[in-house]
């Protein structure tokens, strides 16, 4: 299970025991992603899209079934060697911002960068990078200085400042205006077209969804369409 695939999931099930009862959230999921691609996954709440994004994310394990994420087969890796792919391949965006209070926007991503294990000065290329969110002049003011559309731009440089060949996104407008919404998806489709990076986005907004290149719709923990 590869063939060119940076995410990869063969009959991916997930089931969680609620009390007496066994709760199905994933019903065998097959998934396949390109490098490069833009992929929006969609669904209603219930509909396994958000467990599925964690186990991409090596954040829990699934029940049965296969996923490889950059070549890795998650099911053969410790909790060490799944954190650690964490630290190098996955960055993550969530829809709540999840900064710091106490720091600066500099230093919510300086953070960032040491726990990833890349050193303290950002590059080139991040540089670049700041310039397309459009935060250059933001970085040293702290989250409650700055507005929801800057704190969900800070929270993006966060999760790429470490070149994470994936960027998981799980509902990254669903604080946002409908303004800073379209703004935030903008940009996620620059960082796409400019640097290649892969996207996994999870959302319950069609609207959302037209950015992507491609759209899964998932439904009672299959994909559906």
């Amino acid at each position: 299970m590869n063939n060119g695939f940076i995410i990869q999931t063969h009959d991916l099930r997930k089931t969680y025991r609620v009390g007496k009862v066994d709760v199905p959230a994933l019903r065998g999921v097959d998934l396949r992603v390109k490098p490069g691609e833009f992929l929006a996954i969609v669904g209603p709440s219930g509909s396994g899209k958000s467990t599925l994004f964690h186990i991409i994310g090596g954040l829990t394990p699934p029940t049965s079934g296969q996923v490889r994420v950059a070549g890795q087969d998650l099911s053969s890796l410790t909790d060490a060697g799944r954190t650690s792919l964490r630290k190098r391949t996955v960055g993550f965006v969530f829809q709540k911002f999840n900064l710091l209070p106490n720091l600066t926007a500099r230093d919510n991503i300086a953070v960032a960068r040491y726990i990833g294990g890349t050193g303290p000065a950002p590059d080139a290329q991040f540089q670049e990078v700041l310039r397309v969110l459009g935060i250059e002049q933001r970085l040293d003011h702290k989250p409650n200085a700055l507005s929801g559309g800057e704190q969900q731009r800070i929270a993006i440089a966060r999760a790429i400042v470490n070149h994470p060949a994936i960027l998981l996104a799980d509902e990254p407008t669903g604080n946002l205006d409908t303004e800073n919404s379209a703004a935030v998806l903008e940009i996620l489709c620059d960082l796409n077209r400019r640097l290649g990076q892969t996207i996994l986005m999870i959302t319950h907004n069609p609207e959302a969804a037209v950015f992507a290149h491609h759209t899964i719709h998932m439904r009672d923990g299959r994909i559906v369409e």
